[in-house]
């Protein structure tokens, strides 16, 4: 188990169940996975450059990713049904558990002029879905080995029923929101 679990299931757990006025220990909500989600710009016109973000996906995740398709044919894009197009990778356990602890502890603090995550990006579920502009604020990517800069998406899937138990358990592991007005 890593830090981040062990400090879960012995006080964080018990102080959200305290929090969030639950009667059942397991209904306090916990992380399901994280999705990691790369749009590849460029897959139609070069091959490689799915390739590089294989490459890149799988330093940021530990991860070996799997390449997304195209669902539809779209013309004025010049997109086919089947075309690769992008990249995911879907993490549970102790690797989810690690890639968060790196997220909070590490990437999130290396934005320039940050001041905290939006409370608005949740899904009604309680699923909080943050963008990032450029991979390269993650400690694992050589930004001088790196042909192009791309964008990723990450989403955080939280057993909570609602928004305000989601933005609870993310709080508490440690995610730094921005304060509200």
């Amino acid at each position: 188990m890593t830090q981040l679990q062990v400090a879960f299931t012995e006080t964080i757990s018990k102080n959200l169940k305290e929090s969030l006025g639950l009667d059942n220990s397991f209904a306090v909500p916990r992380l399901t996975k994280i999705i990691v989600n790369m749009g590849v710009r460029d897959a139609l016109s070069d091959k490689k450059s799915i390739e590089n973000a294989k490459v890149v996906m799988g330093q940021i995740t530990g991860q070996k990713p799997k390449v997304t398709k195209a669902k539809k044919s779209i013309s004025n894009f010049k997109l086919r049904e089947g075309d690769e197009v992008g990249l995911v990778v879907t993490m549970r356990g102790k690797r989810m558990y690690n890639f968060f602890d790196k997220l909070v502890s590490i990437v999130i603090p290396r934005f320039r002029d940050f001041h905290g995550l939006k409370r608005t990006s949740f899904d009604g579920h309680g699923n909080y879905t943050m963008g990032f502009v450029e991979f390269t604020v993650f400690p694992e990517i050589d930004q001088g080995k790196t042909e192009r800069v791309q964008g990723l998406e990450i989403v955080v899937v939280t057993t909570a029923k609602n928004d305000t138990e989601g933005m609870a358990l993310l709080e508490a592991l440690g995610i730094p929101f921005q304060k509200t007005k």
